[in-house]
């Protein structure tokens, strides 16, 4: 299996009045070609500023960051949205929908930034649509929308791009049970087919649906349990 992502000697630091806390201590991990991780952990663990560095959201203070091969823990900010936009697909717990815009539309926006042609957008962004079961809600709003519809529209915008990692932040976290479950089944379908997809999230029931899951606690990842 094809190694994605490692993390060597990670470490996230701040400088809290006369004190340094340690947002990440020395991490390591390595995930592989068509994984499909959940990261858990209580809240200040650790799990949101790892997902914010391997999304390139954010730099480590230490370490080194390897995606793909190339180590990108020292890259500027130009550097690292070229890279986030070109590799890593998002799915956040709040869909982070532009409301004005249809389905298809806010699909298309990364490959506005990616300098493709609106006829190529557009025919990408409603295979995406079609490829989460939304393929009749091109130009639907997301007002229009069940909270299950607008994270399925939010899954196929983080698709668009092909992208070497999904990264996803408590994506059922503001869904019911069976939106959830729908939800996972998605992603489970696109693990199915190759996608590598590292989920940050508190629940339990969730996390056992994947294949992998790391837990951290005080900045440390103190388990990793194989499923």
């Amino acid at each position: 299996m094809a190694e994605v992502i490692r993390l060597v000697d990670i470490v996230k630091s701040y400088i809290m009045g006369d004190s340094v806390v340690h947002a990440l201590d020395h991490v390591n991990v390595q995930i592989g070609e068509g994984e499909f991780t959940s990261i858990m952990g209580p809240s200040g663990s650790g799990k949101s500023t790892i997902m914010n560095i391997l999304g390139c959201l954010d730099r480590p203070t230490s370490g080194h960051y390897f995606l793909r091969g190339r180590d990108i823990a020292g890259y500027n900010d130009d550097e690292l949205a070229h890279t986030r936009n070109a590799e890593i697909g998002f799915v956040f717990q709040n869909f982070n929908l532009l409301p004005k815009l249809t389905a298809q539309v806010n699909v298309a926006l990364p490959l506005v930034y990616a300098g493709i042609n609106e006829e190529e957008r557009m025919a990408r962004a409603a295979r995406a649509l079609e490829s989460v079961g939304l393929g009749n809600r091109l130009d639907h709003k997301p007002n229009e929308m069940s909270g299950g519809q607008r994270q399925r529209v939010a899954i196929a915008r983080a698709l668009v791009n092909n992208p070497a990692i999904i990264m996803a932040d408590e994506p059922t976290g503001n869904l019911d049970t069976k939106s959830s479950y729908e939800i996972m089944d998605i992603f489970k379908a696109m693990n199915d087919e190759g996608k590598t997809i590292v989920m940050v999230t508190h629940e339990p029931d969730i996390a056992q649906q994947t294949k992998r899951i790391l837990v951290m606690r005080d900045g440390k990842l103190v388990s990793d349990e194989w499923r």
